[in-house]
């Protein structure tokens, strides 16, 4: 029996607990049906780069917050980093306690990625059978000292370990030795300022990077994804360790994709973040990148924090992280993208990449997770359409084209017209292991 009914302007989706039961025209009507005729139907977004924080940090943002923006920006599963929640994501005792936190707070549906530090290595299996998506280490100081920067071996080994079970090991890919000893240099001269901020994270910590933990995951036969590539050599820099036999996923973010350097020195710490904004050249080249479908993936790297956290003396100092997460789908149809290669850089690939089988595309058999979405209604971003926990963003005041009208998140309707109307949680999603075929 089928209990909603999507028409469209050409076909129509039968939705029947949960699930997509029918897909085609003319379908008999469910007990609900609902005109969606004039809007664009998309798979839900599933953004596998978020920080909501929580637990020990949610009054940086939290899920409860988080996940309800999210909703409103067409989301339906997210990924959240092992970091900078506390506990961070080390050991089985921590992911349990970030999941009943989420359980308890997420409207949306989301999965949890595990960490590699120096120290946990013999904690990752026990993360894998826990269901995490994947493990997440980082090359460069991460800013949080309980989660310190993976060294070679503890990446090589995290990669071996992560390989044993089918799962990727994600990177935040910069130089420590680069961006280290440039700001030691700069400080130590007095240069605190955004342009010496920019000088000490050059586009060459990136790519080398890349090209490092590109040739670990190759040895260690193990799947590889740079998460936020902040420029066209950034991609260049993977595209070719890929065709050099790395099994490597490409990820940006849509501030790399909309703002500059440029934008950073007139605007300031709202758009600080780490690797930073780049010169229009850059970020011209990257868009190129993803126009020509060589980006496999957008994620919003949403990293909120207490607005005090973005007023210090030395820029250094100020908090790294851009607060996005309703903004993606903004971003991609401002660059005139079509629908089709949206709807995979948002779900499509985000969902075959991390073994999530039964989401990320609009067919038979898989979860209900969609949106509607009015491709031609203008709007100028404004505070009060953000229902993130702090209504700050650098999109603040930028005009767009497409309004999100609703979310439905396993067939349920969980965002509408600007609110949120719906008092369901969300619940942990665990990918397929690629070794056994089996959920985690």
């Amino acid at each position: 029996m089928t209990d909603l009914l999507i028409r469209g302007a050409e076909v129509d989706i039968a939705i029947a607990d949960g699930v997509i039961s029918a897909i085609g025209p003319q379908l008999e009507s469910g007990k609900n049906e609902v005109d969606a005729r004039g809007l664009a139907i998309l798979p839900g977004l599933i953004d596998v780069h978020v920080h909501f924080n929580e637990p020990g940090r949610a009054d940086w943002e939290g899920a409860e917050t988080g996940s309800r923006a999210f909703a409103a920006a067409g989301g339906t599963l997210f990924f959240d980093m092992p970091l900078n929640s506390s506990p961070c994501t080390l050991t089985k005792a921590d992911f349990a306690e970030k999941c009943r936190a989420l359980q308890r707070s997420s409207i949306t549906n989301f999965g949890l990625w595990g960490g590699i530090v120096p120290g946990n290595h013999a904690h990752l299996a026990e993360l894998g059978a826990c269901g995490a998506v994947g493990f997440k280490a980082f090359l460069c100081d991460s800013g949080l000292p309980e989660f310190p920067r993976a060294d070679d071996l503890t990446l090589y080994e995290g990669m071996l370990e992560a390989a044993r079970m089918g799962l990727p090991v994600a990177v935040h890919a910069e130089s420590e030795e680069i961006t280290k000893a440039l700001s030691n240099r700069l400080i130590a001269a007095d240069r605190t300022d955004i342009p010496a901020f920019l000088q000490s994270r050059p586009v060459l910590a990136e790519v080398e990077a890349i090209e490092r933990a590109s040739l670990l995951a190759r040895e260690a036969k193990c799947k590889l994804h740079v998460v936020h590539i902040s420029s066209g050599r950034g991609v260049t820099a993977a595209l070719e360790a890929r065709s050099r036999g790395t099994d490597i996923s490409i990820e940006t973010c849509p501030h790399y994709l909309f703002f500059t350097q440029e934008d950073l020195l007139k605007v300031g710490a709202i758009l600080k973040c780490t690797p930073p904004l780049r010169c229009a050249n850059q970020r011209d080249v990257l868009r190129d990148f993803l126009q020509r479908g060589l980006v496999d993936i957008v994620a919003s790297d949403h990293s909120p924090c207490p607005p005090d956290m973005k007023h210090k003396d030395s820029f250094f100092a100020i908090w790294g992280g851009i607060a996005g997460i309703q903004s993606t789908l903004a971003v991609l149809l401002q660059r005139g993208l079509p629908l089709l290669d949206i709807a995979r850089l948002t779900a499509a690939n985000p969902a075959k990449r991390f073994g999530i089988a039964d989401r990320g595309a609009l067919q038979v058999g898989n979860k209900a997770d969609f949106v509607l979405l009015d491709t031609a209604a203008p709007y100028t971003l404004q505070p009060e359409a953000l229902l993130q926990r702090h209504p700050v963003s650098p999109y603040l005041g930028h005009r767009f084209q497409g309004v999100v009208r609703q979310t439905y998140r396993d067939g349920e309707l969980i965002f509408s017209n600007g609110k949120i109307v719906t008092e369901t949680r969300g619940k942990l999603v665990t990918p397929i292991h690629a070794k056994s075929g089996t959920h985690a």
